[in-house]
């Protein structure tokens, strides 16, 4: 847990240990934290993106080099779209803002844990509709071409639905899905579902 807030820090580790999550180290700045998730190899890292110093974007970068299999996942105050799309392409699984709910919080850690990729859902719903306004630069994507089944899980996955959610709009098992994704992942030549949705938006094929 990475923020440099003490009181904010505090009180949400006590609410994620009610909820069964353990706390393998805490730190107030970016620079303290890599240097622990090197040391201790935890399995996400919950990281503000404001703080003095090394920003968070940043040590979520270097955070790949330290500890490889740590799992950045933003926890932030900020929902610009600048923000949003740097710490997802720096690497981070995943995006979400402080105010959403605890039960959010807690499933967004444990679905990083799993592998998986997540996004509050208003922060995906805003990226998405920037992303597709006439004057977005459109990227073209590199890869193999994506099938009728794969576009429609890369748009629910860019409105920020997770593997269930999309199992059951499709009426597809989940272990379906996940496959699916990750045929997508790799068609796009992309590291997680976030930076799929991203690229496929601005490329215009969602």
């Amino acid at each position: 847990m990475v923020d440099d807030h003490e009181l904010f820090r505090r009180g949400l580790i006590g609410l994620l240990e009610e909820r069964g999550i353990e706390i393998a180290g805490e730190a107030a700045l970016a620079a303290d934290a890599i240097r622990i998730a090197a040391d201790i190899g935890p399995c996400v890292v919950l990281m503000d993106l404001s703080m003095p110093g090394m920003s968070g974007i940043e040590a979520v970068q270097r955070l790949a080099a330290a500890a490889p299999l740590a799992r950045a996942l933003a926890l932030t105050v900020l929902t610009d779209d600048q923000h949003v799309v740097e710490a997802l392409l720096a690497g981070a699984c995943g995006y979400l803002v402080k105010d959403a709910p605890i039960d959010q919080i807690v499933e967004g850690i444990r679905a990083a844990s799993r592998g998986e990729s997540v996004i509050s859902p208003r922060v995906a719903s805003r990226l998405v509709h920037r992303l597709r306004e006439p004057d977005a630069v459109k990227i073209p994507l590199t890869g193999g071409e994506l099938t009728p089944r794969e576009l429609e899980v890369l748009e629910l996955l860019a409105r920020g639905l997770d593997n269930s959610e999309i199992a059951r709009a499709l009426y597809l098992s989940q272990h379906t899905v996940k496959n699916h994704v990750s045929s997508i992942l790799i068609k796009l030549q992309v590291e997680n579902r976030i930076q799929a949705a991203v690229r496929a938006v601005r490329a215009g094929m969602v």
